[in-house]
């Protein structure tokens, strides 16, 4: 395809920035309403890991269907499960129940965002596939970032009720967006492409996308300890109001969201790899410098850093992926282990940064994210470091 579908993409951006929207007003909200309700770290970390269990549990198999199967089934059914499931916070009245609703929310989840990336992948025109992802991620990022801004001044005026009834109404636009504009499934590339696609196992063990993974693992573990713990660290050490908590876990997001279109447009023209390694390299000292923040404005600060980390590597970093799903003929189950990788890492980013809570202290689970970044950074520099000559089809190199 030499041109991209702006129906089809703006559809897309469109109805998961709605989405993303709604998720990012209930974000900075949930660790302190689950902390008033007596949860520990540990119970914490898995309201918001649970979610990404959940997700990653029924990733591959939403993501590999949908190379078989079409795009759209999964898009607008995913995005109305979703929509209902928001809804049911309003009858959540302890942790338990809380932990069980974002369980069945990581299913619907499963079902939509890596069909999302991957029919972004089918449009992309050859050669852009830097800026293109780094456009759409946009949607993403600017959803999370204008979310959690939107959900403090909402909690602070109105209630939590109505946060969640405004996350459940978003979802449900982005429903009614993807059912009405996207084609027909029988208009899709994947659909209409005669070849065959690689098999999920011939893709896991490729070096290159299992570098990939591990980089788009530790950045999500580093999110997780962010979106877990520095909402529940700024109530408890600066006694910091909602809006304020929200503007915080805004600033990041708005910063890698803002570099992702300039970014992937580098990332065209310059080597993905080296741009991977620097935005992670300033993502780990960005986590710890966490520790040294005396005051609103340092906390401020470290999540400007953060974002331009995220900014300069994610892009470039799903670039090659596009890349890889293209050469494959398997971009679902591509954006499926790409996903996964987030929800494995938001799980166990969270999941381990409360346990140092409880055993140590609160402040420990950031230093915890920097180091799993700057793991993942060795090991991606490893995984990807030497052109390789494989048998397999399916082995290529990016920049």
């Amino acid at each position: 395809m030499n041109r991209l579908n702006k129906k089809i993409f703006g559809t897309l951006f469109f109805s998961i920035f709605a989405t993303v929207t709604g998720v990012g007003i209930v974000v900075p909200l949930l660790p302190v309403y689950a902390h008033n309700l007596g949860a520990s770290g540990i119970y914490i970390g898995l309201i918001f890991g649970v979610f990404s269990i959940s997700r990653t549990l029924f990733l591959p198999y939403f993501g590999a269907l949908s190379d078989k199967k079409g795009r759209k089934p999964f898009i607008v059914g995913g995005l109305f499960l979703y929509s209902l499931i928001s809804f049911a916070f309003l009858l959540a009245d302890n942790v338990q129940s809380l932990i069980i609703i974002r369980f069945f929310q990581g299913i619907s989840s499963a079902m939509m965002m890596p069909v999302i990336l991957a029919y972004v992948g089918d449009i992309t025109p050859a050669n852009r596939e830097g800026l293109t992802m780094g456009l759409f991620n946009m949607s993403m990022f600017f959803g999370l970032s204008l979310g959690p801004l939107i959900g403090g001044a909402i909690k602070d005026r109105f209630n939590l009720d109505a946060s969640f009834i405004c996350m459940g109404l978003l979802a449900f636009t982005g429903f009614l967006l993807s059912i009405c504009l996207l084609p027909p499934k029988s208009s899709e590339k994947i659909v209409q492409s005669k070849g065959k696609a690689t098999h999920w196992k011939q893709i896991v063990r490729d070096r290159n996308i299992s570098g990939l993974f591990i980089f788009r693992f530790s950045y999500a573990a580093c999110i997780g300890v962010i979106w877990g713990f520095l909402p529940v660290f700024a109530d408890s050490k600066f006694s910091l109001s909602s809006s304020s908590i929200g503007i915080l876990v805004m600033t990041g997001v708005f910063v890698s969201g803002s570099l992702n279109m300039p970014m992937g447009y580098l990332a065209d023209r310059l080597n993905k790899k080296a741009m991977v390694v620097t935005g992670g390299l300033i993502i780990s000292l960005a986590l710890y410098s966490f520790v040294w923040a005396g005051s609103f404005r340092g906390l401020f600060l470290a999540n400007v850093f953060f974002g331009l980390g995220g900014g300069i590597s994610i892009s470039a970093l799903m670039a090659m992926a596009i890349l890889k799903g293209n050469k494959t003929k398997a971009m679902g189950s591509v954006m499926g282990l790409m996903t996964m990788a987030h929800s494995l890492g938001m799980a166990l980013g969270s999941l381990f940064a409360g346990l140092m809570m409880d055993a140590f202290d609160l402040y420990l689970a950031f230093p915890f994210g920097s180091i799993i970044m700057m793991l993942g950074v060795v090991l991606f520099f490893i995984f990807t470091y030497k052109k390789k000559v494989e048998t397999s089809s399916i082995i290529t190199q990016e920049g």
